[in-house]
């Protein structure tokens, strides 16, 4: 199988896991979402075509435009509380410091619901940049930061509470 056909069908996979509250595990549904997200991306997917070197930004742009497209979803479940955390914001974003920092705002926020999802992305490229080398001490410092992260909910977040952990 080529990188082409794999890129889409790990996009699929990805919209249909992001998406399962709306598509129902549908992939009929799922892939009716990512077309309309590659639709909206058509501009830069002719680009990556012509220079196969952007396709690390076109994941990129794609990931962004399904996580906000995933945050208006939620905005129709009033029951459901949404936050977002970009590790990639700033350069220090996915520091421990200001990651705990942001982590806790998300926290406060979804404090009041019974059901609610964090996602997080670019946590991986933030600490994994994919035009550096990944050294043995990038590799722990990601390691170190999804379990600090997976840690820090689960100690946040009310026994009650079903608290779904994205990363993407």
């Amino acid at each position: 199988m080529s990188a082409a056909p794999r890129a889409e069908l790990h996009r699929l996979h990805l919209i249909n896991a992001l998406f399962a509250h709306v598509t129902g595990q549908d992939l009929y549904l799922a892939e009716q979402i990512k077309a309309a997200i590659t639709c909206s991306l058509a501009e830069f997917a002719a680009q990556t075509q012509e220079h196969p070197e952007f396709a690390a930004k076109y994941d990129a742009a794609f990931n962004s435009a399904a996580a906000q497209l995933l945050s208006k979803s939620f905005t129709h479940l009033p029951r459901h509380g949404f936050f977002h955390w970009d590790a990639a914001s700033t350069l220090t974003a996915a520091t421990p410091l200001f990651a705990r920092a942001e982590l806790m705002t998300g926290f406060k926020r979804l404090a009041s619901f019974r059901e609610s999802t964090l996602l997080i992305t670019n946590l991986r490229p933030a600490l994994l940049p994919p035009d550096q080398r990944q050294t043995p001490r990038r590799k722990q410092e990601y390691a170190e930061a999804l379990t600090y992260t997976q840690e820090l909910a689960a100690a946040r977040t009310a026994p009650s509470a079903v608290l779904n952990l994205l990363f993407l």
